[in-house]
């Protein structure tokens, strides 16, 4: 009886409390299920774990959606939530948008690294070990496609609408920023430079890259899949660009951060978006 007494308070707790429930749940997910990199990052294992376990953190933020939606609203939550994964009606300027702009970011980078008087990016660092297995490759997209609709599912399908409902969108979007870097936090332990300039320019980036998707997210009339689309097509060219040249990365990082800039100027913080926000009541 116990034992279902606190089940029955916990699910209260989460219908109650539908935000708070679903950072936990996302970032105790990802961050359970990477432990084991980061304990073998650290050295704490007898034997090593492929890179590609990866992938797994994925599950955190589109889980915790799922689990939260589920309790919080029932059927009807899950086929809202599932209508927003599928709304492909946007017009053909968004499709656009969100499948090549992150290519059109790369070549304007190349570009404009090229101008500046540097050598055109080594392509052909890409046929050479390890990079130009198969595997590599195959996990590398793997990834990329997990997390590109794994994360935009949790972070901008469910905590950013109920984020903006009473705040303004460039609001809701620095604190979910915050909790989206908190998110990365393992990763420093096993896959990013660990350092107060790192983590600086980290977080600038996760912002004004925060700020787009609030953009793409409201101007689509809240289409997780506009925003997963952009977010896997980002994930692929950076995965190559990280091969190619990280003065590229650098660059387009730079570029994005322009762009976000622009949007606060032009869109304005309230909405970021021409459209308005696209909102849901935390406890709706």
């Amino acid at each position: 009886m116990k034992g279902r007494a606190i089940i029955f308070q916990l699910l209260e707790r989460i219908k109650k409390h539908p935000l708070a429930a679903y950072f936990v749940l996302a970032l105790s997910i990802t961050w359970l299920l990477v432990l084991p990199l980061v304990l073998a990052g650290q050295k704490l294992l007898p034997f090593n774990i492929s890179e590609h376990w990866h992938v797994l953190g994925a599950l955190g933020p589109i889980g915790a959606a799922l689990i939260v939606t589920a309790v919080a609203n029932g059927k009807a939550g899950l086929a809202e939530f599932r209508q927003r994964m599928t709304r492909w009606k946007v017009g053909p300027l968004w499709w656009g948008v969100s499948a090549f702009s992150p290519f059109a970011l790369f070549l304007l980078a190349v570009l404009l690294l090229r101008l500046s008087g540097n050598p055109w990016p080594d392509f052909a660092k890409l046929a050479g070990r390890p990079y130009g297995t198969g595997l590599w490759i195959g996990g590398s997209l793997l990834s990329a496609i997990a997390y590109g609709i794994g994360e935009e599912a949790g972070w901008r399908g469910f905590a950013l609408p109920r984020l903006q409902y009473p705040r303004s969108a460039l609001a809701a979007t620095f604190i979910l920023a915050l909790i989206w870097a908190l998110w990365h936090l393992p990763m420093f332990f096993y896959r990013f430079e660990f350092g107060i300039g790192p983590l600086i320019g980290f977080f600038l980036g996760l912002f004004a890259g925060a700020i787009w998707l609030t953009f793409l997210y409201n101007s689509t009339g809240g289409s997780i899949l506009m925003v997963a689309l952009w977010h896997t097509t980002w994930n692929v060219v950076n995965i190559f660009a990280l091969v190619i040249s990280l003065e590229v990365v650098a660059i387009m990082s730079t570029l994005v951060m322009v762009a976000a800039l622009l949007i606060v100027l032009i869109e304005k913080p309230a909405r970021l978006s021409r459209r308005g926000q696209h909102t849901i009541p935390p406890t709706s």
